[in-house]
This record gives C-alpha cells, structure tokens and sequence, in this order.
C-alpha cells in the first residue's frame, strides 16, 4: 500500500484518523500499533511474524542490557547487532553472496530466491541504534507498546526517515492528550500534498525516461550520448523527487497524528561539495552510519590515514546497504574516494571553495554515481558511463552535420563527433516533455526553497530550519485547498499508471 496510491489515501489514512480521534485516550498507542502493523501485513501478512519476532527478540534483549555491566553488557550488545544483521543479510544479501561466490569459483550453488521483506533495511538499523544507545547508557527501557510503535510506526516504517528511540518516545507518551487538531491536520494534509506532487507529478513523469534509455543499456544497447545523459538527468531528478516526497508524505501523514519526524532531505543538489551534499542528502542515514559505523571503526581517532580509511569503508558498506550488488558496492566506494578527496583538499586549503566550480562538480560526481545506482547491470552502468564521457562522440542529424562544414573533420579526429551511428535510438518519446520536466525539476531542486523551510514556522520537522521569505500564514482553511488538491494529485496519477517508490525495498 504505497503513500501514493488511492487505498492509502482515499481508504486507509482516512479510517486511520478516524479510529484514532475517536479511541479513548488511553487506547490512542495501542490503536496506532495495531493500524500500522494492519500497513506493514497489507503488502504480505506473512511478514508480520518476522516484523513481530524483530521487536520482541530486540525489546527483551534490550532490557537484559540494560541491567547488564561490564563485559557482559558488551556481549549482549554485540550478540544483537550479529543477530539483526544475520537476518538483514539472509534476507537482502544471500543470493548475492551465492552469485559472487559462483563467479569466482568452479562452484555452482543454487540461488534461493530469498523474498525480501518489506522495510526490513530501515527497521533493521533502528533496533541496532537502539541497543547500542541502551549499552551506552542513553536510554531507558520503556513499555512494550511504546517499543512497538517506535519500530512499526507506518509513517516512516517502510523509507525512512531513521528515526532514534529518544527523539519519538516523549511524543508517543503524550499521544492521548493530543488527539486530531485542526491545525495538526491541516499542516500535515499540506506536507503530504507537497510530497504526493513531487512523485507522481515530477518523480514518475520522469521515470518513464529514464526507465526506457537505462533498460535499453543493460539490454546491451548504446544509447547515443545525448540519450545517455537525458536518461542520467532524468533520473538524477526522479529519484530526488522520489525520495525526498516520500519523505514528505511521511513526515505530512504523521504530522496528522500529531508526530514530528526528523528532516532527511535539505535541498541536497544545492550542495557546493560532496561533504555538503551528505549533510543534506538521506540525513537521517548519513547520521546512523556516522553514530554507528564510522564512530564504531574508529572515527578520526587513530591519526589522519586510519581516518580516511575508516570514512572510505563507511560508504562502501553504506552502498551495500542500498542494495545486494555490485553496483551499490561501487557506488558507496565513488562516494567514498570522493569525500577522502575533498576532506584532503578542506585538510590543505580550507572549506572556501568557488561555489560554482565546488557545485559543478558535485553534482557532477552525484549524477555519474547515480548511473551506478540506477543501472541493474555492471555492463550497462559501463556502457552508459562511457558513452556519457564522449567514447563514441556525439553522433549528429544528418541535417545538422552540414553545419558544421571544415569543422566536421576535426572534430571527428578529436572523437568528439560520431563517425557514424544514429543521433537516436528512439528512446525518448517526447523530448519536449522531458527538457520541460528536467527544467522544472532543476529550478525546484535549486533555485525554490524546500518543504521544511517554507513550513519553518510550524516545526514540520524536529531540526529548527530557517524560514523561507515566501512561507505563508497558515490557516485551517488550508486543510480544504489541501484536500482538494490531493484530490487532483491522485486523479493525475491514475491517469499515469501505478508506479512503486524507488526506496522503498531499501
């Protein structure tokens, strides 16, 4: 039941609020667990005993941590994280180790064909960060139902944001006193509308593009350089607007309910340096991996060299936990050897760079490792990338070449021009709409303020944000024009097909 789709939004948020205005006050918890629970076991029910088996093991598990000390806290501490990564790897990671393990050796093992349970990435490092918090004495072990909600909560259990135990237990405490507020309601409708206009307006309007050229390289196709580089934008933008709306809806829908989520989004592409655009991109993970990898490996303790070494491991498992290939893998090492590079230049020459050349080539760098991200095949991710760098040069029109004139020759021999090869594989069906899709998404990404800073004034997210110059005086009224154009947003999407957010396996 994705955020975007008319059960969710015509049916189960709807009956959600509902139940939960009209519940005794001291039912409002229990009501919230079991409604989320009803979201997780709608995709499969059979996963909720998995979901369920996760929580229980971690609460009791937390609890005997909590009372331990010494050496014996640190055992248990370290037998729970072993445990909850052994059933995210059997789950997400066993038929990749079979296959790496068949390439590089005479063996022939069979796949197994794992299903890949819902969310289980995202609630997966939660429990960690919770049982390394209550082994550092940061937390204190609280009720059962409490525990349940934190883990299952439907806002944010399948994409995120990755939320702490401290930062959600005082608002689960105060939820009976709560209720739907008007204002609640109408902030959160509008949060989410925000987000519902980003994917299915912008995310999945460009995905069609992207889709079509990216398909067409891992088929062992050459797409022409000017496709290669319109598939790469189309999807450097869908999948922002992928994410950071589903990030809205999650912080809009639980909003309604009268919970704050973290920010995980802050206007990532307008970062001057890859150090930059971490702070800004997936915050809430970015975090996790330096409270609980990097930290945990060392952090810069241990001199300079161990430090870098530790930030470059950090994001080759980070790309893992993205996905079971090889791809993610060296995605996670680009992103790596790029912030090893640019804490070396901030180490030699301070954080002052040109801002446009520190943009240019940021987002540089996020766009070719978005094509890593994006393509299923380690062919294709090479065969697009190649192309994208000029090694069959631009093939041109027959039309235009004529232009050129005594140019043509040179450029040839340079490899800048195609020798010959189609200008088009018909990959693009209407560039019209794409250039105006990439336009607007580019000018939205920016140049336009983002969620939280235009709803700064009310606190839609945990972090203080600046206040945008445009953000307007909210009223209840807007609960109604909100609604309306939810309204629109879904009919829109129903005209476009149904189509699944990109993170939401992760």
């Amino acid at each position: 039941m994705l955020f975007s789709s008319w059960e969710f939004v015509a049916v189960f948020l709807p009956l959600m609020l509902l139940a939960y205005r009209w519940l005794p006050s001291a039912w409002a918890l229990q009501g919230l667990v079991l409604g989320s629970l009803l979201y997780y076991g709608w995709w499969n029910p059979i996963y909720l005993l998995l979901i369920l088996g996760s929580t229980g093991f971690n609460y009791l598990l937390g609890g005997r941590i909590a009372l331990a000390a010494g050496r014996h806290r640190t055992l248990l501490t370290a037998l729970g994280v072993v445990a909850n990564l052994a059933t995210l790897a059997y789950f997400k990671y066993l038929d990749f180790l079979i296959i790496s393990i068949n390439q590089v050796s005479t063996l022939s093992l069979p796949l197994q064909h794992v299903a890949l349970p819902l969310a289980i990435s995202f609630f997966t490092f939660q429990q960690i960060a919770y049982l390394v918090d209550v082994s550092r004495g940061e937390l204190r072990v609280r009720s059962l139902w409490e525990y349940c909600l934190f883990v299952s909560f439907f806002p944010q259990l399948i994409a995120g944001p990755i939320v702490h135990y401290r930062e959600m237990i005082p608002q689960f405490q105060a939820l009976g006193q709560r209720g739907v507020s008007v204002d609640n309601l109408s902030i959160g409708i509008a949060v989410f509308v925000a987000g519902l206009f980003k994917k299915t307006v912008i995310a999945d309007g460009l995905g069609t593009y992207a889709d079509a050229v990216f398909q067409f390289a891992d088929a062992g196709g050459r797409p022409s350089f000017t496709e290669a580089w319109a598939g790469a934008l189309a999807y450097t933008f869908q999948l922002y607007f992928d994410f950071s709306g589903y990030a809205d809806m999650a912080i809009g829908s639980a909003r309604m309910f009268g919970i704050v989520l973290p920010a995980n989004f802050n206007s990532p592409y307008k970062a001057t340096s890859i150090i930059d655009f971490w702070r800004r991109w997936h915050m809430t993970l970015s975090r996790f991996l330096r409270d609980y990898l990097y930290i945990a490996l060392g952090g810069n303790r241990h001199g300079r060299a161990r430090r870098y070494v530790n930030l470059f491991l950090t994001m080759l498992l980070g790309g893992l936990w993205h996905g079971a290939g090889w791809n993610f893998v060296l995605w996670g090492g680009l992103h790596g050897a790029m912030l090893t590079v640019n804490h070396l230049w901030a180490a030699r020459f301070g954080h002052r760079p040109l801002r446009t050349l520190g943009w240019a080539l940021t987002f540089g760098g996020v766009v070719i490792g978005w094509v890593l991200f994006r393509a299923e095949t380690f062919a294709g991710a090479t065969r697009m990338l190649s192309v994208m760098a000029l090694a069959d040069g631009v093939a041109l029109p027959a039309r235009w070449l004529g232009l050129l004139g005594d140019w043509s020759a040179p450029l040839r021999a340079l490899g800048l021009l195609a020798a010959e090869g189609p200008s088009s594989h018909g990959l693009i069906t209407s560039w019209y709409e794409l250039i105006v899709l990439v336009c607007a998404a580019a000018a939205l990404a920016l140049l336009a303020p983002n969620t939280q800073e235009i709803f700064a004034r009310w606190r839609v997210v945990l972090e203080p944000v600046r206040a945008s110059a445009i953000a307007f005086r909210f009223t209840p009224a807007w609960a109604f024009v909100a609604g309306v154009a939810s309204f629109f947003a879904l009919l829109y999407m129903t005209t476009r097909g149904h189509v699944e957010f990109i993170y939401r396996f992760f």
